[in-house]
């Protein structure tokens, strides 16, 4: 996680995904990571898709390289940010599917789902993404073949 010192990790959550969000930025404060939260600010209910287009517009451009989002299922929150062309999300709901999204995928946001993970949970799943390297390979072909062609 040492090649996390100099960037600013990109975060946002729905309501459903609030509370894991909370844990992961204390986290991330602790260890001394630095983070933008994209919003929501309360666990009051509101439509992940905001936020899901506010992050993944923001990688998309390249103002941050990685990100991790938070909603009910992970799912709805991937869906929206995966809309956006440059963005690679991936519902992360155990460490080692984080690891491999970023291994394999070289997924760009890592959603994890707040109804399913306990907070523990979501902070190992975030550690392991962080953690894992994107093994290029047969697998940066296969990257590079996920945008449509017209």
């Amino acid at each position: 996680m040492e090649n996390l010192k100099d960037k600013v990790i990109a975060v946002a959550s729905d309501h459903a995904g609030f509370e894991r969000k909370q844990a992961v930025l204390a986290w991330l404060t602790e260890k001394g990571i630095a983070y933008h939260d994209f919003g929501c600010y309360s666990a009051e209910s509101v439509d992940y898709t905001v936020f899901a287009h506010a992050i993944g517009d923001a990688i998309d451009k390249g103002e941050y390289e990685i990100g991790i989002t938070f909603c009910g299922s992970g799912q709805g929150i991937s869906i929206a940010a995966n809309k956006h062309p440059n963005v690679r999300s991936a519902t992360c709901w155990i460490p080692e599917i984080a690891a491999l999204a970023k291994q394999h995928n070289n997924a760009n946001i890592c959603a994890i789902p707040g109804r399913f993970t306990t907070n523990e949970q979501a902070i190992a799943i975030v550690e392991a993404y962080f953690n894992a390297e994107f093994e290029g390979g047969r697998h940066a072909l296969r990257v590079a073949n996920i945008p449509l062609k017209k």
